[in-house]
């Protein structure tokens, strides 16, 4: 269902309607999921490996089931976890494929957030690192974020930790000073785009974005892009992409980071961008997917969004947090769904 507004209307409402308290940016417009509900519920895990929460999912296809990765908030940490599903809907649980580094290393209070790509060479993994959580038992990963990598002959395993090789890496006065964490990857003409996250911080604030990420080789080092490509200022975070042929279109997802009156920043909805070029968006190009008004069990936090076709239907997968509740931990994972093909919002003139 999309919402249509005229161009002053979308135009003026940005600017004077903003709900956020630093007048960042939002979307008028609406192109909406319909939500599920939860599909895994943390604490479901062999070992306690997810019983403080279960959340950033990563859902992709391995011959004729589907895998899913995601973040298992564990009595050690934050690791990735591995479920397998034959419908998107019941899940059975692995356990973690990742385990913590020695004290020290770049993974060492969490490995976490797990994207896959495959080659003739077998499966990678890139993988988010980080040496600083919030204290115990939550060990909520802290910046900076860094994208490590991991190595397989087959989607399930086992993984290789490759510490040799440096994908991604914060560099100081740039968009990505203080995190690039792992993104959604694309072979396009013999090259590989990683839509990485991206943030910095000013005056105190954190700021979010995207960025383009590139190499020839998985197994080596990425050159990553001068500028985002979206302005910081939108205060987004994590991609998964979609191309409808239909229109030939890309549609972008990505978690948003609102900031309300009294509280403290977190993740409030999945907005979509679109473009015909997988390398130029628009910020004005975007529209609300899901938050706490289509959500059915989530009503404040939508985590981030992965995205997989499924017969004429899109699957979204996100996760969330009962009712009213805002923190980073006892988080579930839920899924909405997308009529295919999608269409670009048309905005009335």
């Amino acid at each position: 269902m999309f919402v249509l507004l005229s161009a002053a209307l979308l135009s003026a409402g940005c600017a004077a309607t903003s709900r956020y308290v630093d007048n960042r940016p939002h979307s008028a417009l609406r192109m909406n999921a319909r939500d599920h509900g939860v599909v895994l519920r943390h604490g479901s895990g062999p070992d306690s490996c997810d019983v403080y929460g279960a959340r950033d999912v990563w859902v992709f296809k391995a011959g004729t089931e589907y895998l899913m990765h995601y973040d298992g908030a564990g009595p050690q940490g934050w690791l990735t976890v591995r479920a397998r599903s034959a419908d998107l809907l019941n899940w059975e649980i692995d356990g973690p494929v990742l385990a913590l580094g020695k004290e020290g290393e770049e993974d060492s209070k969490s490995a976490s957030y797990g994207l896959t790509v495959s080659d003739e060479n077998g499966w990678h993994m890139f993988y988010l690192g980080t040496q600083f959580t919030s204290p115990p038992p939550d060990r909520v990963p802290s910046l900076p974020y860094l994208t490590l990598k991991a190595h397989s002959r087959t989607p399930h395993g086992p993984w290789t930790k490759q510490p040799g090789i440096v994908p991604l890496r914060p560099a100081p006065g740039t968009y990505y000073s203080h995190s690039t964490s792992p993104g959604q990857i694309l072979e396009r003409n013999g090259e590989y785009l990683q839509f990485f996250s991206a943030a910095m911080l000013t005056d105190g604030a954190i700021r979010r974005t995207l960025g383009i990420a590139r190499t020839r080789n998985l197994d080596s080092s990425w050159a990553l892009s001068p500028e985002p490509i979206l302005p910081l200022e939108e205060q987004i975070e994590n991609a998964a992409l979609y191309f409808e042929e239909s229109n030939d279109t890309w549609f972008l997802f990505t978690n948003h980071v609102g900031w309300y009156e009294g509280e403290e920043e977190y993740t409030d909805a999945i907005w979509v961008y679109w473009s015909k070029d997988i390398e130029r968006w628009d910020p004005a190009h975007k529209a609300v997917v899901l938050d706490g008004r289509n959500c059915k069990w989530s009503k404040r936090v939508i985590g981030l969004p992965s995205v997989i076709r499924f017969g004429d239907r899109l699957a979204l997968f996100y996760d969330g947090a009962k009712g009213e509740r805002k923190g980073h931990t006892r988080r579930d994972i839920g899924l909405a769904w997308m009529k295919l093909p999608l269409r670009i919002p048309r905005i009335r003139p």
